[in-house]
């Protein structure tokens, strides 16, 4: 039975009318009912006339009367909305290759809301730190979001999925807004996508937190004896004088920082080169510096990635790059800042 978008359907499990919204292959389709947007197969759905016309008889029946033992019972109540937090679901488009194999061929990004706040949202997809699409928008209690179409082939470059949320309306004791980042690896998701064929199921998901969190409450920091009457203290203009100088190029080669690491396991190595960057570009945003070039080298790209995981979470941040130089080659990340 063939569908098109628009087409009244009933969904014959549960009997109710809804409409075809999106085909999404020969197999499936997406469907909204009362506002709820969900796949559904086709062998799920009829259309309406046909559930009239068997419902349609030649003659009334015979009003019975009606006893106390017969009177109808109250419908059940609906089932509570479950809270479980927010998530990001992909929903895979299948076709079919040469071979009569089912294949993904893109997928559908949405942003579920399972919980009763309503948000303001940013989100980003980025590829090698450059962002590729963005999205800002309003994201509703129990709300599907539809985000944007992924071809299938993307996901070999590893993309990241960055968002901000904050209260659209703010509460007491909830913080200003929270960030979250999720990268997707091709094998993970491959698993995740033979898994959903076993399961007959239609989406995955990856869950962005469970509650919005609370503000987290900052320690005063001790002056010591500048905290006392008549001490010194330093105008905010003139307090950069007093910092240790900052640097525009850092090196992060354990050899550059330590003169004898043998014997120290690759842990411990990374733990003090992720300390020594930090230091620096923490200097770096105390000078205001319009750009910070930090070396990490090549090797394994763990160091890399870790600074990168960082640099994406910093909103003075306004981009970094990765990229060959004639001086560093492909071993260097330049960081470029906005200051406010």
């Amino acid at each position: 039975m063939k569908f098109d978008i628009g087409d009244k359907v009933v969904v014959k499990a549960t009997n109710e009318e809804g409409e075809v919204i999106d085909i999404m292959n020969d197999k499936m389709v997406m469907v909204q009912v009362r506002g709820v947007k969900f796949p559904c197969y086709i062998d799920q759905l009829d259309f309406p006339y046909f559930k009239r016309f068997t419902e349609k008889k030649l003659f009334e029946p015979k009003k019975e009367k009606t006893y106390i033992e017969n009177v109808r019972k109250e419908k059940t109540p609906p089932k509570e909305r479950v809270v479980d937090g927010a998530w990001l679901s992909f929903l895979p488009k299948f076709d079919v290759d040469e071979f009569g194999d089912d294949v993904v061929e893109s997928l559908k990004i949405y942003l579920v809301n399972h919980t009763e706040d309503e948000f303001l949202f940013t989100y980003k997809q980025q590829f090698f730190g450059k962002t590729d699409f963005e999205l800002s928008g309003v994201l509703h209690p129990f709300e599907d979001f539809y985000l944007h179409n992924m071809t299938f082939s993307d996901l070999s470059d590893s993309p990241l999925f960055s968002f901000e949320f904050s209260l659209k309306t703010p509460q007491k004791g909830k913080a200003e807004y929270y960030e979250y980042t999720l990268r997707l690896k091709p094998k993970q998701v491959f698993e995740r996508i033979e898994k959903l064929k076993e399961e007959g199921g239609a989406t995955f998901t990856y869950k962005l937190f469970d509650e919005y969190p609370a503000k987290v409450e900052e320690v005063p920091v001790d002056f010591g004896y500048r905290a006392g009457a008549g001490a010194p203290i330093y105008d905010a203009s003139d307090a950069r004088r007093h910092l240790a100088p900052a640097r525009t190029v850092v090196d992060l080669h354990i050899e550059r920082l330590l003169d004898d690491h043998k014997g120290m396991t690759n842990t411990a190595i990374l733990g003090i080169q992720l300390r020594e960057f930090e230091k620096w570009y923490d200097l770096a945003i105390a000078h205001r510096l319009p750009k910070f070039t930090v070396i990490h080298g090549i090797g394994k790209g763990r160091l890399r990635d870790d600074i990168h995981d960082f640099l994406r979470k910093k909103k003075e941040v306004r981009s970094f790059v990765n990229q060959y130089t004639a001086e560093f080659g492909f071993g260097a990340t330049e960081i470029y800042f906005n200051h406010r």
